[in-house]
């Protein structure tokens, strides 16, 4: 005798259930089970695994000198060490868009939009890799781990990263990870930094859960120990040891000067490195740290405190080789071509909420339990010339992604989640 109908219904709803249920719980030990040794991972790699070139035990210095006479050659091995909270999604979406138009080889991630962050950088993390594979752009989160990134690019590879301020990289970095970083919910007041700032040790536990978000990031990003003392030789040997691994470390707070030595660096073409700031929080979501907070939220990240004063005076060096006079003229032109750019692209000129974004293929990844982070609306006319270079530089990072032909099935499976629980 057949089963009445409701019962049938009720059976298919149990089951759906189910399957949503067990697909969480996968998706939760995914993220939420930290890599099962933390320590530096073996510089050794996987059996049977070889590089894609021999590995010099430091980068070679590009030649000839981009912009220099005699003119240069675009290059198009480039590894981006992506930072947290410090303006990366701007500079991924150039890559993307640089090595779209070429053809290049991209080394993705495989099942979601980092590499197992954060867990330290392995090639096996790759989407399709195999051994000995070579790729032109690695550009996704990882922690930094040079040996097995060295070994997936050719020899004179460019390595460029960039950095923030510490105090106000951790200030975005508070709000934008604290939901997902467990020791925080016991904060109790309104303004739950400042509380923080007052007496950090009494909440922080250094073993405790996503605890990486919230001390010296920029460190912990790079593959150092982010709770190293501060008294340690081994700083100031890290530090070193960066500036020898890196062609250029940008600075945040001066991106279009260094945009500027990055396309002198590259050897690129203007349009290369024309950008709309991408993954940027709205004005009333953005506290900015009074004096006394802002000297504490240094002093909590002194190590990348360290870090961000060495290369912020490198970077000037780097200015005055090339010239103040004409890097002003050059900045100027990237700004007019950027303004030109906004007035061909963006509907009403200006990022608006996610609430008032039409199309869903322009929707930026929210943090958890909010929606502060600014997108774009583009324009219902936009002449042929400019119609594919406008939707690129507006697509936010996961859909560019997709659009890359990248697997991202747990990043989806999250966000369906997410939306379904209306996280």
């Amino acid at each position: 005798m057949p089963l009445p109908q409701k019962r049938w219904e009720s059976m298919a709803k149990g089951l759906v259930l189910g399957a949503l249920f067990t697909s969480f719980l996968l998706l939760l030990y995914s993220y939420a089970v930290p890599p099962l040794y933390t320590g530096l991972a073996s510089t050794r790699t996987s059996e049977g695994a070889a590089p894609c070139s021999p590995a010099p035990s430091e980068p070679e210095a590009p030649t000839p000198a981009n912009g220099s006479a005699g003119g240069c050659h675009p290059r198009r091995d480039i590894v981006f060490m992506k930072t947290h909270k410090t303006a990366s999604s701007t500079l991924l979406n150039i890559l993307f868009r640089f090595g779209q138009k070429h053809g290049l080889k991209f080394a993705f991630p495989n099942g979601r939009n980092d590499f197992d962050y954060p867990a330290f950088f392995a090639r096996s993390l790759v989407q399709d890799y195999r051994p000995g594979a070579c790729f032109n752009i690695i550009c996704n989160h990882m922690r930094f781990h040079y040996d097995e990134v060295r070994g997936l690019v050719a020899p004179n590879a460019t390595f460029i990263t960039v950095l923030r301020d510490p105090a106000r990289l951790f200030e975005s970095s508070f709000h934008y990870f604290g939901s997902v970083v467990p020791f925080t919910w016991k904060l109790s007041g309104r303004d739950k930094l400042a509380e923080f700032l007052q007496d950090p040790d009494r909440y922080y536990d250094p073993r405790g859960y996503n605890a990486h978000y919230l001390r010296n990031l920029l460190f912990f990003d790079l593959g150092y120990d982010s709770d190293l003392d501060p008294g340690s030789p081994q700083v100031q040997e890290h530090i070193l040891e960066v500036e020898r691994r890196f062609h250029l470390v940008l600075l945040q707070e001066y991106f279009d000067e260094s945009l500027v030595l990055l396309k002198d660096l590259l050897c690129w073409e203007l349009e290369d490195v024309l950008y709309f700031k991408l993954n940027a929080r709205r004005a009333s979501a953005v506290p900015r740290l009074s004096g006394e907070l802002y000297r504490r939220a240094t002093a909590w990240n002194v190590l990348d405190a360290r870090l961000y004063r060495h290369f912020n005076a490198s970077f000037w060096r780097k200015v005055e080789a090339f010239g103040r006079e004409r890097m002003a003229r050059e900045v100027a032109a990237l700004r007019r071509a950027n303004e030109r750019m906004r007035r061909i692209c963006i509907d009403g000129g200006r990022a608006v909420d996610a609430a008032a974004i039409q199309d869903s293929a322009m929707q930026p990844w929210q943090p958890l339990g909010a929606k502060s982070i600014l997108g774009y609306n583009l324009k219902k006319s936009i002449g042929q010339r400019h119609a594919q270079l406008c939707r690129r530089m507006l697509t936010p990072e996961i859909q560019y992604l997709m659009d890359l032909g990248v697997n991202l099935w747990i990043t989806k499976l999250w966000k369906f989640i997410r939306d379904f629980l209306r996280w």
